[in-house]
Parts: structure tokens; sequence; C-alpha cells
């Protein structure tokens, strides 16, 4: 293993770039370097606060290629905006920097194309790139997986998600990107929801077909949709129901089941809150341990760097993440259900999805 500290740029210093510099200064083996921000009081208020936790104060930049060229970065946290999630990763790795970046992976299925094309070229490098969806760390959901692994459930038979979160009028009117197609790339699913659909993906697998429903039930000033309900059907032959909503006041849970033929399991607010397993009807101890957040996902990336080895979550994962997200929108546009592969390899790219967000009946 190298024994070498990873100089972190830490790109957009908004509320989830605060939480990437945090997690990085409670690590020895890593050390935040460089903070990058169009905002100077945003890049200052985060260098300030690295100061005052005791941590070596960053450079401050107003671009990315800024603190490529000004500082010794090896690792870039992309934490930006959505729509430029991409781009900027991109960027990096074409500097031969390892890239971790904020769900989702962009809104943009094209460019998120050709950044798995990048992140495969910088890996015959030894460049890593991970895309944060931290809630497969998280003790209740491996628990979920290793049973569904090991065959503990029986024939997998269906799954249920559900993100039933309240955002306010003032939420999406506090950042001229939220709730736009651009920046944002979609609403309550592709925003709030996209850790509930890579994890419902990690538990099932692959869909094979989808169709949706997607409006706007109460935040009638955003372009995108505020509740959305999907029906999957998964190559395993099991089928699914995805549901994500903000619009439901004042805030409910998150929540993801799987039901098999001898067991299933639900996991609630990133917490396991059911296990029955191997035929047995009596319940099975649920305290398997905390939820591993960013801090989990993080050590992740650096003993993969350090062992030059792959991430546990890679670009092509949240590509699949935001290929079924796409799907959803598609199949709520064209009131008929898609195939996931077509929507994956571009058969869809030129429908407009902003077209398919209804308004809720008078």
């Amino acid at each position: 293993m190298a024994d070498t500290q990873q100089q972190v740029a830490i790109v957009g210093c908004g509320i989830i770039g605060r939480t990437h510099a945090k997690t990085v200064a409670e690590r020895p083996d890593a050390v935040v370097t460089a903070l990058v921000d169009g905002d100077v009081t945003a890049r200052e208020a985060l260098r300030d606060q690295l100061v005052e936790l005791g941590r070596p104060e960053p450079k401050l930049f107003e671009d990315l290629t800024a603190a490529l060229s000004g500082s010794d970065v090896t690792l870039v946290a992309i934490c930006t905006p959505s729509g430029t999630h991409a781009a900027l990763a991109e960027q990096a790795l074409d500097a031969k920097v390892h890239v971790v970046i904020e769900k989702p992976l962009d809104v943009d299925l094209i460019r998120a194309r050709r950044l798995g094309a990048a992140a495969a070229r910088a890996a015959n490098h030894g460049v890593v790139a991970s895309v944060i969806s931290q809630h497969r760390f998280d003790a209740g959901s491996a628990v979920v997986k290793q049973a569904i692994d090991a065959g503990r459930f029986g024939q997998l038979t269906s799954a249920v998600a559900s993100v039933a979160w309240w955002r306010s009028d003032e939420y999406y009117a506090s950042a001229g990107w939220r709730g736009t197609w651009a920046q944002d790339g979609g609403g309550a699913l592709m925003n709030q929801g996209v850790h509930t659909v890579d994890l419902m993906l990690w538990f099932m697998g692959r869909p094979v077909t989808i169709q949706a429903q997607a409006l706007r039930a109460a935040h009638h000033a955003i372009e995108v949709e505020d509740t959305v309900v999907a029906t999957l059907t998964f190559e395993n032959g099991a089928v699914g129901t995805l549901h994500a909503t903000t619009a439901a006041f004042p805030g409910g849970r998150t929540r993801v089941s799987v039901h098999g033929t001898q067991g299933g399991a639900e996991v609630e607010d990133d917490l396991l809150a059911r296990l029955n397993l191997d035929g047995k009807q009596e319940d099975q101890p649920i305290d398997v341990g905390d939820p591993g957040g960013h801090t989990a996902q993080y050590a992740d990336i650096l003993k993969a760097i350090a062992d030059g080895t792959p991430p546990a979550i890679t670009v092509q994962d949240a590509i699949d993440a935001l290929a079924t997200v796409r799907a959803v929108y598609i199949a709520s546009t064209l009131q008929r259900p898609v195939k996931f592969i077509d929507v994956l390899e571009g058969r869809y790219d030129d429908v407009d999805v902003s077209r398919g967000i209804g308004l809720p009946p008078n």
C-alpha cells in the first residue's frame, strides 16, 4: 500500500462541498489543499472552517483550471451543480488526477457516456474515478446485499422504493439552478431520489422495462417534477415500484423493501428495519450498525487509490442509475413503457423530457 497523503481540491464550496471538506479533514491520508468556487465568499468561508478545525489553510481558486495549474492536487472532489459534473470530472481525469463526483454523475447521458470513456482511459494509468453513493456503505444495506448474493431471500419477486420528502418553494428559490432541467436535471427523482434508485439497482440488478408518470403536484414555479411513480421489471424476473416526491408535507421517510420466496428486508431512513432469512418467519436481529455516509465511501476511494484497485462504486454504476432516472422521465413523456437498454445506449437521447411532466387534475 502506498503511504501517500492525497492532496484534495474541493470544487464547489456550498453545502455538499462542506460535507466533502469535513470528511477529508477527519482523515490522516488526505488533506484539502485547494478550494474552487466562483463565489469568493463561499470559498473563503469554507477555508475559515477548515482552519478552525485545525487543518492547513488551503489555496483558493476561481476555477478548476487554475487549481490544477496552481497547486499540487492529486484528488478532485466535484461538488458543483449537477449539470456541471461530467465536464469538470473529465477535465480532472485528462490531467491524470483522481476524481470523486457527488451524485448524480451528471444530468445528461451523452456527457455521462463520454465521462465513462474518459474514466476507462484514465484507469489504464492508475487513475481512480468514483461517484458518491454512500448508502451502499450503510451497514443495513450491506447486510441486505449479502443476503441477496447468498440466496437467503430465495427467488427475488419484487422491490418497493419510496422517497417521501418535503421541499418548500423557498428551497427551490434559494439557488438559481434548483428545479431546472439544465442544472438539476430533474426533480424529486434525480435530485432527492437518485441514491434510492442506486440502492434498488444494487439489490435487484438492471431493469428491463420501465413505465412511469411524473408531475408537478405542489411546486408549480419549478421546471421539473416534484412527484413521480414508476414500475420496473428486472433481468431476474422480479418487478418493482419506485416513488419519489418533494410534495409530502411535513416530510416522510425513505424506504427500500426487497421481497423473495424465502425472506426479505426493509431499509428505512438508512437503517435496517426488518430482516427475514432462509424461509424462517422470525425476524432476524437488525442492530447491525450505523450508516456509513461519506466517511465510509471516502475510506473506500482512498484505499482504492493507495492499493491501485478499482473503487467499490464505478462511473458505470452511476451511468446505470442516471439511465434509470432518464428512462423514468422518457416513459412519462412518451406515455408508454421503454426499455432500459435503449435508454442506456442512446436511442432516446433526442427526447425532450420536459414535456413529460404533467399537472394534477383540478
